[in-house]
């Protein structure tokens, strides 16, 4: 890969220098931290036997920690591997729908859209919102983000499904216990080099007028633009552009997007039978439970993961049940075996 980088002729080619530097990249990251995974690793152990022949507990302690700590990267940076599918590498496009229940359901979607937001923001990724309708009361009916960052997508994609909530609701006066449901959807976001044909005869355009916070152009003119895509039922809008001509360019990209996402799928069901279980997307098929009252307690139900720190998990520490479902979608056990 450095040599053909080293090439200059490569860069007559621009879009070919471009995709071949970013893989050089990518493996140069990969390299380098099983170098820096190795080095620790020898470091800790040399602590720990240093400590066991001069009898100093503290260097023993030390050993542990940096071991402890070493094993959780190693763990990461084994599913990162793993990461090899078609699009897991792009940025992602996240929905988040409420289900029926009214203020109850639009109060868990934001409840998501926070746990979420702050999983993107831990990991270093950033997140632009493309389109939002609010509850009447509380939380939001609907939210589509953009999120941006490394593997954005092949993370995310393990999230998809219906989310289910139940606590004593603070809306019912009586504190009885409630049961919430949200949707969420998650496609990549096509680059250049992927190429979707759509017939502009087989879309339907709706403009709208944008609602929300974004200046002086919100509410006045019909920016928000939805596109409907009539032989799938597909349907993408986009508000948070200034202009209807932003927002038409941004749908256009989200429905490619939807359509690209839509084709991966059917690849992966004629490929893996255990992709009924992950991307059906219906309202009575639940990936997850919170559960709030009587007991504290989130659960996945593809892969059985489980934790009490209900709290954590609604702060965005979703790395287990996410890293879970990566290791089975692709048929790999934790210790690295075949399924």
């Amino acid at each position: 890969m450095n040599a053909r980088v080293e090439d200059p002729t490569l860069w007559d080619r621009p879009d070919e220098a471009q995709k071949v530097s970013r893989e050089r990249s990518k493996l140069s990251a990969s390299v380098e931290a099983v170098r820096s995974i190795e080095k620790e690793l020898k470091d800790a152990i040399e602590f720990a036997e240093l400590g066991d022949m001069e009898g100093d507990e503290s260097l023993v302690e030390e050993a542990r920690s940096l071991l402890k700590d070493l094993k959780a990267r190693t763990d990461r940076a084994e599913l990162e591997a793993l990461l090899s599918g078609e699009a897991d590498g792009n940025d992602a496009y996240l929905e988040i729908n409420s289900g029926a229940g009214g203020t109850e359901s639009n109060d868990w979607a934001g409840i998501l859209l926070r746990m979420y937001t702050r999983w993107a923001t831990a990991h270093g990724m950033s997140i632009d919102v493309e389109e939002e309708t609010q509850g009447e009361q509380a939380g939001i009916k609907s939210i589509t983000l953009k999120v941006s960052g490394e593997n954005a997508y092949g993370w995310l994609k393990t999230e998809a499904g219906v989310h289910r909530l139940v606590r004593i609701s603070p809306f019912d006066s009586n504190a009885k216990r409630h049961t919430s449901f949200a949707s969420v959807w998650v496609y990549p976001v096509v680059d250049d080099t992927i190429v979707i044909d759509i017939n502009p005869s087989d879309v339907r355009t709706d403009t709208y007028r944008a609602s929300g916070s974004g200046g002086q152009h919100i509410n006045k003119t019909d920016s928000a633009v939805r596109l409907t895509h009539i032989p799938t039922g597909i349907a993408v809008a986009c508000q948070a552009g200034r202009s209807q001509h932003a927002n038409r360019d941004e749908a256009w990209k989200m429905l490619r997007a939807r359509l690209y996402e839509m084709e991966l799928q059917k690849r992966e069901a004629a490929q893996q039978a255990l992709e009924d279980s992950k991307t059906d997307i219906g309202w009575g098929h639940q990936i997850r439970s919170y559960v709030l009252q009587p007991y504290q307690m989130v659960k996945d139900l593809r892969t059985n993961v489980e934790t009490s720190d209900t709290q954590g998990v609604l702060d965005g520490d979703l790395d287990a049940f996410m890293g879970a479902s990566l290791a089975q979608r692709v048929g790999v056990t934790r210790d690295g075996a075949g399924a």
